[in-house]
C-alpha cells in the first residue's frame, strides 16, 4: 500500500529525533536565558530574580520534554540508550537547582548551573550530530 500523507517513510519514522534536537537546542538556550536573567539579578536588580524564577519553570518543562524525545529515539528508533539516561539526568538536575535557587544556597546552585549546561550542550551536540541508523543485532 502506497504512503499517501505526502511525507516520506523515513522521515515519519525520525520525528522523535527531530523532537529532541529541536528541545535540545532550546534547552541550551534557554540555560542561556536562565544564566542572563541571574546576571541581571547579581547586578542589582531584583526585578530578575522573578523571572529567573518563572524561566526555571520552563527550563524543567524542556528538559521533561527532552527526556521524553531521548526515550522515544531509545525506544522506537533503536538509538542508543545513554542520551535518555542523561536527559534524566538534567530533569533531577534542574530539579535540584530549583531547590537550591529557592532556599538561596548559591554555593552549590552556580556550580550545578555550568554542569547543567555542559550535559545540555553535549546531549544536543549529540542530537544534532545522530544519523539516525538502526541498531544491528547480533
Amino acid at each position: 500500500m502506497a504512503d499517501t500523507s505526502g511525507i516520506p517513510a523515513q522521515r515519519s519514522r525520525t520525528w522523535p529525533l527531530a523532537l529532541l534536537r529541536t528541545t535540545s537546542l532550546l534547552f541550551v538556550f534557554d540555560t542561556l536565558v536562565q544564566a542572563a536573567l541571574a546576571g541581571l539579578f547579581i547586578t542589582g536588580d531584583v526585578g530578575f530574580l522573578d523571572l529567573h524564577a518563572a524561566n526555571a519553570q520552563l527550563l524543567a518543562t524542556l528538559a521533561l520534554v527532552e527526556a521524553v524525545a531521548a526515550l522515544l529515539v531509545w525506544r522506537s528508533m533503536r538509538g542508543p540508550a545513554w542520551p535518555f539516561g542523561v536527559a534524566v539526568g538534567l530533569v533531577v538536575l534542574v530539579g535540584a537547582q530549583m531547590g537550591l535557587g529557592a532556599a538561596r544556597m548559591l554555593g552549590g546552585h552556580v556550580p550545578l548551573a555550568l554542569g547543567v549546561f555542559g550535559l545540555g550542550v553535549a546531549l544536543s551536540c549529540w542530537a544534532c550530530t545522530y544519523k539516525g541508523q538502526e541498531r544491528e543485532c547480533g
